[in-house]
């Protein structure tokens, strides 16, 4: 078991104590120029479209001065010249069509769906802790940590657990978790399905992403099954990846929707719970227990140009991070068994530096793709100056609301959510939706981002053109981030995650 030390240490993670030291490092405050580079070489790899939009404007402005006899004269000399019109049609010929076949398909989301759960699934604090002490698996110790922590975590009373662990004893057995898994996907689809008017057959690309439960046949082999779909449906099932798991299921989705042309692509993001309660006394892994909450989210992807009407918005970016080959990241989510037997996920206590650590190196590698140039080149100055004449020179910390409209940060917990609002010098507002999600659903999971960027739709606050950025952490360790554009001014959804309580919120939370 955990000494009094590294289970303070771990409360700290948790819940943002910043009393402990375990607080996010200021990360912009050091910036790896390889990062950067790396930025810079994904917008170098656009260079053929960059080169080909002033050559098209310059040529279209030379035409606008040619006079009527101008006009005239080239007409003539190209009738007695064959050679230079075939020269120079080969050229444009050549010229369109490597443009054409070097530029991505526009990848559109037509509409998305979160999972919301039973009243009768709800866990407040009080029946949590009562539920906890009932079971007999914790001690005194173990109850008085959890109670902490699930006060000053930001989450609320309304967050759900799955049936099986509302009975005493638990019962979280292979059918139970099957269960679970059924009416969160299910739930979520069936909702997809009603709202976009798409058949399950017209699906040709599935991915679905599960941490920690993955039987046999998969999570992605139930849903071929419940909805018939059909015979060569591209179906991928990802585990053990973590809560920024969704979006690299839209990475991945992206990348098959460029190869395979005219279809729809589902992303199923979400995590299990009734199989994976910890039931033991270590203090690293009591957290989850605490955070961790039943959710789910469905996307729907698309590929043809016709969506694009009814599409809410277009994916712009996608910037994926991992630090796995650093032993303290691989191991800092951790899923083992404690000198009990009994299994959990652990959380060390570097997690918050090591999470800066990628956060880090993923902004730096996404700001020369959203920044403004003036943003860029205040940025470059002064790394040159600190770089070359005086190291004690501030790095200009650019302004990210400069490049985008709304957050939506992975609502993994209060810590994580305080101190990204710090570094990156956001507004309340900004993380309003992080804090609203973290409150009203607890940690989903990867689905998080999902139920808040519902939350920015159901306030009525995405306007056409707005760009979000939606970031998320996971184990290994990895920081992802997802840039859309909306396409229109967005309403949410019917049967959307907010409609029985936006207007109960935002609440105050006792901080």
């Amino acid at each position: 078991m955990d000494g009094p030390h590294n289970a303070q240490a771990n409360a700290g993670t948790a819940h943002g104590d910043g009393s402990n030291g375990r607080r996010l490092p200021d990360f912009l405050l050091s910036v790896n120029l390889k990062y950067v580079k790396l930025g810079y070489h994904y917008l170098i790899s656009h260079l053929l479209t960059l080169c080909f939009i002033p050559l098209t404007a310059v040529t279209l402005l030379e035409f606008s001065q040619m006079s009527y006899t101008d006009v005239r004269l080239l007409w003539l000399h190209l009738q007695f010249n064959l050679i230079s019109v075939i020269i120079f049609s080969t050229v444009v010929v050549f010229g369109l069509t490597v443009y054409i076949m070097s530029r991505p398909r526009p990848i559109y989301l037509v509409d998305y769906s979160c999972f919301r759960a039973p009243h009768d699934w709800a866990a407040s604090l009080h029946a949590f802790m009562e539920h906890s002490r009932r079971t007999g698996d914790f001690d005194e110790s173990s109850l008085e940590f959890q109670r902490k922590i699930l006060e000053r975590s930001g989450v609320g009373d309304e967050t759900c657990v799955p049936e099986a662990m509302h009975t005493v004893p638990p019962k979280p057995s292979m059918a139970a978790a099957r269960d679970e898994a059924e009416k969160v996907m299910f739930g979520a689809l069936d909702a997809l399905f009603c709202n976009t008017k798409v058949k399950p057959k017209d699906i040709g690309i599935l991915v679905v992403n599960c941490s920690l439960f993955n039987p046999t046949p998969s999570l992605s082999a139930m849903i071929v099954n419940r909805y018939k779909l059909r015979g060569n449906v591209r179906s991928f099932n990802l585990g053990g990846m973590g809560c920024s798991a969704g979006v690299i299921s839209v990475d991945l989705a992206k990348d098959l929707l460029q190869i395979h042309r005219n279809t729809y692509a589902v992303v199923v993001s979400t995590e299990n719970i009734t199989q994976n309660w910890y039931f033991g006394n270590k203090k690293s892994m009591l957290i989850p227990n605490c955070l961790f909450r039943v959710g789910g989210s469905t996307v729907l992807l698309s590929n043809k140009s016709v969506d694009r009407s009814r599409a809410k918005y277009k994916l712009v970016h996608v910037v994926r991070t991992h630090k796995g080959a650093d032993d303290k990241a691989f191991r800092c989510v951790y899923q083992e068994q404690d000198g009990a037997g009994k299994t959990g996920v652990s959380l060390s206590k570097d997690l918050m530096a090591i999470a800066g650590g990628a956060l880090k190196t993923n902004i730096t590698t996404l700001g020369p793709l959203v920044l403004p140039i003036s943003e860029q080149l205040l940025f470059f100055a002064t790394l040159a100056v600190k770089k070359l004449f005086n190291k004690g020179v501030k790095t200009y910390i650019p302004d990210f609301k400069l490049a985008f409209d709304h957050f939506c940060i992975h609502a993994g917990g209060r810590a994580v959510i305080d101190e990204l609002e710090k570094n990156l010098q956001l507004l309340p507002v900004h993380v309003e939706a992080s804090r609203m999600t973290l409150h009203r659903f607890g940690n989903t999971s990867s689905s998080s981002i999902w139920y808040e960027l519902a939350y920015i739709e159901a306030k009525g606050r995405m306007r056409k053109g707005h760009r979000v950025w939606q970031i998320a952490f996971g184990s290994g360790f990895k920081c992802n981030s997802a840039v859309w554009q909306a396409l229109r001014n967005v309403k949410p959804s019917c049967n959307g995650p907010w409609e029985d309580c936006i207007d109960r919120y935002p609440v105050k939370l006792v901080l």
